[in-house]
């Protein structure tokens, strides 16, 4: 088991990278447990503890293409509903678990899952940025929210 530790800065200035790297990190690796801490000194920022394994890529076999839609698409008003309801869901288990909503799903994540609609926890695995340590955490959920609409 490997440990990696992130910085998430606060500051319009830097949470885009910082939450970028972090993205490219999680789907990249096998996350086997976390733990995050809010630092206030003299700037506010995340810490994010990670322990992990590598993921072991086949040269031979190319990565499947993820599903992922670009936020200037429209949605249909079903989608736009779905939409809402997954941002007060992250909104909600972001402020139980407190961690920022990215933790939970990034807007992006959120657009794809309410344009593709998944039937199945499984099927979350097409979308982008979802890996298996979101999927056990959120995707029984998401998916309950997706029924419903």
């Amino acid at each position: 088991m490997k440990v990696k530790i992130f910085k998430i800065r606060l500051s319009d200035e830097f949470i885009f990278a910082d939450q970028k790297v972090l993205d490219y990190f999680l789907q990249e690796n096998n996350i086997l447990k976390y733990e995050t801490a809010f630092v206030k000194d003299d700037e506010s920022y995340w810490s994010v503890v990670l322990y992990y394994e590598e993921l072991k890529i086949q040269v031979n076999e190319p990565k499947p293409q993820k599903y992922s839609v670009e936020q200037d698409v429209e949605l249909s008003l079903d989608e736009i509903k779905i939409l809402d309801l997954l941002k007060l869901w992250r909104s909600e288990k972001a402020k139980d678990q407190k961690l920022p909503v990215y933790f939970i799903a990034t807007n992006k994540e959120l657009f794809s899952i309410a344009k593709y609609k998944p039937a199945k926890k499984e099927e979350l695995l097409d979308i982008k940025g979802f890996g298996k340590h979101k999927i056990e955490n959120y995707g029984e959920e998401i998916i309950e929210i997706l029924e419903t609409v």
